[in-house]
């Protein structure tokens, strides 16, 4: 049975001086010594038969003033405590604490009881005492002492402060019982606090800075944390007595380490990507469960959709969707519009007032009856549905403009949102603004650099040429979107198809614009239908001026570097013939039906901007069923930066060039690129589409006015032969102008040709001289100077090109798609 003990403030700890074990000496009422105890005999040397009889002023050291019969009076009240020194029998004085009281007196007079102790060893024994007695009253740190039945004996007062009531009650209580539902916060201890004190009890081991989080009696409408110490007690033969608790309430230590350590996670969490949706989510993941059992985070639409921002975009009956929410239970209860939809809040609720002050909205007890929720019946019912009574608003504000606000509520969590919350999360909100609102910018950045692509970039290659093709675009910069490298197909004059790809120097927005420049002058260039090796020296004297301009605005910087390669080659359907330029490029991949892939010999020229190098070309066969690879050099360095290797993979890759061409080029992606290439990589896969002899008339006329007669007849009989009946009025009208102009203003031979495409009808006479005819509006008294006019009225897009014997003129006449049968391209391009 466990006996009640007294308060702490009312314990007596020992009297200061041990009467008991303190050296006792018998006086006379003349101080004569008449006892002498062995603790006596002890502490000062002398034996009993030294100093019976003798004056204990005799033991004294004389000091000015310093008698026996002064200082003896004085220690009449046991109370009364004088150092006085005292000779040791060695002859060395000993300072002792002294202490006497006055017997009964007897037939033989009075009595005087005098106790000495050591002086030193009295300093000590009174300030543990001391100790003790401030540990039981005074200290802050709790202490609790159970008895080996691990139940209470006794507490201090500072563990009493958290037992309200009196003390009595909580005797014989064990701890769990006296703080129910608490819970050590460590996996490596027993969940239950008697379990642990048992083990103390047993083992004699000691358990320091153990944490507990429970309620107290004294204030059980708040969670508390504290650090726990046990350790056993046990008397002079080692028997225990029971378990010691030392307690300290850590709760503001445990928040402040809890926030730390939030803090620190949500740095690491929030901001892991630049898409704008996962950055929210991460700041929902955050403050969910850790803070609040629900929250939902609202943007500004402008920050959604990539805009600009002003102080007037946080308008609060502005534009606001909800991006994300986040609940402790599934289904999300709280919520009443889902992500994406437009969030409308009542004037002054506090996400409205939180927009227009950009200041947080703490509602520590939250009241269903506010004046803002009577406004919002909806959100009204499902608060009281839910249960919330507590409810925080915080606006995310990045670069001083609010960007949305975020809410948090509490159902499950019973302890209301505090000033410290409040801190906590505008500290995490505060950072995940930053967070968002780079990635605004960087989605802003980002669609205008692929506005800069597509812009740069062919959108789709033309289907009506004569050739099948299909690419692949991959930049190395990949948060851009968009590199040095390019490629094109281009319809010339005569059925005719350009093919291009190109290298800029460096990665990136700089490396683009220069490539767009460069195909923008690829494309004048082949208008003019200029040979391979003309356009390249027209391309070289290009990069020049631009790398001279680019080293005049940055002297000392790499910006100034400006450099290029480029491969362009012709493809003529009707010669099946090519013929292929290059600056420093890789040659072009020949992969044929029934023997080995070849990389024809074109002359390899300088890369462009070296300047004052000429440009070679060369001519070759293209067999039918063969297809031609275009491609950047980082597509054969990109696997281990190893040319010879990487054309043997190219190799590889375009076997079977039967295949449909967007298979070649997954084939050639797969097989020669890593998954992040460390270089741009451009590559055009194209498959000529020969003409049939049965496309292609061709006539060679004398050079007489009378040949214009012949000429249209010929034209009407050819597009009847090919059904093309409805262009002979067009097709007569204009090879009458071309054969003319070319008797009028030139010399013979003349040669006329039709060719019929899958769409295009197309019209040329060639003739021996080099001069250029112009378009000119003839006046009515003036004979002629009508037929260029003409030819420009119906056909489709006319022009000259020039050539070793002379020149061609040729004209387009487009087929009404119910006599070409709408054909298309039989390949789907992948955009890039």
């Amino acid at each position: 049975m466990t006996t009640p003990s007294r308060g702490p403030e009312e314990g007596n700890f020992g009297d200061p001086l041990r009467v008991a074990q303190a050296a006792t000496v018998m006086l006379d009422e003349q101080g004569r010594v008449t006892g002498w105890s062995r603790e006596a005999e002890a502490l000062l040397g002398y034996r009993a038969q030294e100093v019976l009889g003798q004056s204990i002023d005799t033991l004294s050291v004389r000091t000015d003033g310093d008698r026996t019969g002064e200082w003896l009076p004085q220690l009449s009240n046991p109370e009364h405590f004088q150092h006085v020194t005292l000779r040791h029998r060695s002859g060395r004085p000993l300072r002792v604490t002294a202490a006497c009281c006055r017997l009964s007196d007897t037939v033989e007079g009075s009595t005087v009881l005098l106790s000495l102790e050591d002086a030193e060893e009295f300093n000590d024994r009174q300030m543990q005492q001391a100790m003790v007695h401030g540990l039981a009253a005074q200290a802050t740190v709790a202490l609790t002492i159970y008895g080996t039945d691990l139940r209470v004996v006794w507490a201090n007062t500072a563990a009493r402060q958290e037992l309200p009531g009196p003390f009595a009650q909580y005797l014989g209580r064990s701890k769990d019982e006296l703080y129910p539902g608490s819970q050590i916060l460590s996996a490596q201890h027993p969940s239950s606090v008697t379990q642990l004190m048992s083990s103390v009890l047993d083992t004699g081991q000691s358990v320091r800075g153990l944490h507990y989080r429970g309620r107290p009696p004294a204030d059980p409408g708040r969670e508390h944390v504290w650090s726990l110490s046990y350790y056993r007690l046990q008397d002079a033969e080692g028997r225990p007595l029971g378990v010691c608790e030392e307690s300290v309430d850590v709760t503001d230590l445990y928040q402040a380490q809890r926030r730390l350590a939030l803090l620190n996670e949500a740095s690491v969490l929030i901001g892991s990507t630049l898409g704008l949706t996962r950055t929210v989510e991460e700041l929902a993941e955050v403050l969910v469960p850790q803070v609040a059992d629900f929250t939902a985070i609202d943007l500004l639409g402008d920050v959604l959709d990539g805009g600009e921002l002003s102080a007037r975009s946080s308008d609060p009956s502005g534009d606001m969707r909800r991006v994300v929410h986040r609940s402790v239970k599934e289904g999300m209860p709280e919520a009443v519009v889902a992500p994406g939809q437009t969030v409308g809040y009542s004037a002054g609720s506090p996400q409205w007032r939180s927009l227009a002050t950009g200041r947080p909205i703490l509602n520590a007890v939250l009241d269903l009856s506010s004046p803002w929720l009577l406004q919002d019946p909806v959100r009204e019912s499902r608060m009281r549905m839910v249960g919330i009574h507590s409810h925080l608003v915080v606006p995310l504000r990045a670069r001083g403009i609010t960007l949305g606000v975020a809410t948090l509520m509490r159902w499950r969590t019973p302890d209301p949102f505090t000033n410290e919350d409040l801190l906590l999360v505008e500290e995490l909100t505060a950072r995940a603004a930053v967070c968002i609102d780079n990635a605004r910018r960087y989605n802003r950045e980002h669609r205008s650099a692929l506005t800069l692509q597509r812009s740069l970039l062919p959108h789709e290659l033309p289907s009506d040429t004569g050739v099948e093709a299909a690419y692949r675009y991959l930049p190395a910069d990949i948060e851009a979107g968009v590199g040095g490298d390019w490629f094109d197909v281009l319809p010339l004059a005569c059925a005719r198809v350009g093919l291009v790809v190109g290298d800029v120097v460096g990665h990136g927005i700089r490396a683009a614009a220069t490539m767009g420049r460069l195909r923008t002058a690829v494309h004048t260039l082949a208008d003019l239908d200029l040979s391979p090796e003309e356009l390249l020296v027209h391309l070289d004297d290009l990069v020049s001026r631009l790398a001279d301009e680019a080293e005049a605005a940055h002297p000392t910087g790499v910006e100034g570097v400006v450099g290029a390669t480029c491969l362009y080659g012709i493809y003529d359907p009707v010669t099946r013939r090519a013929t292929f330029a290059r600056a420093g490029h890789p040659p072009p991949a020949l992969a044929h039906l029934e023997k080995a892939m070849e990389f024809p010999d074109i002359p390899a020229g300088p890369p462009l901007g070296i300047g004052g190098l000429p440009f070679e070309s060369a001519e070759i066969d293209i067999p039918e069923g063969a297809i031609l690879a275009l491609y950047t050099d980082g597509l054969i360095t990109a696997s281990d930066g190893d040319v010879d290797t990487g054309l043997e993979r190219l190799t590889f890759a375009l076997a079977h060039p039967d295949r449909p061409l967007e298979e070649i080029c997954d084939t050639m992606e797969r097989v020669l690129l890593p998954d992040h290439p460390s270089d741009d990589v451009a590559f055009l896969v194209a498959r000529p589409r020969p003409l049939t002899a049965e496309s292609v008339a061709t006539w060679d006329l004398s050079f007489e006015l009378s040949s214009v007669g012949l000429a249209r007849k010929m034209t009407s009989d050819r597009l009847t032969q090919w059904r093309l009946e409805e262009l002979s009025f067009s097709a007569e009208l204009i090879v009458s102008e071309l054969v003319t102009n070319a008797i009028r203003h030139a010399h013979g031979p003349i040669e006329l040709r039709l060719i019929r495409t899958r769409n295009r009808l197309i019209c040329a006479a060639s003739d021996a001289s080099s001069t250029s005819p112009h378009l000119r509006r003839a006046t009515l008294s003036d004979e002629g100077g009508r037929g260029l006019f003409l030819i420009a009225q119906f056909a489709q897009r006319w022009g000259t090109r020039h050539t070793a014997e002379g020149k061609v003129i040729w004209a387009e006449l487009v087929i009404p798609q119910d006599e070409c049968g709408g054909e298309g391209s039989s390949e789907s391009n992948r955009t890039p």
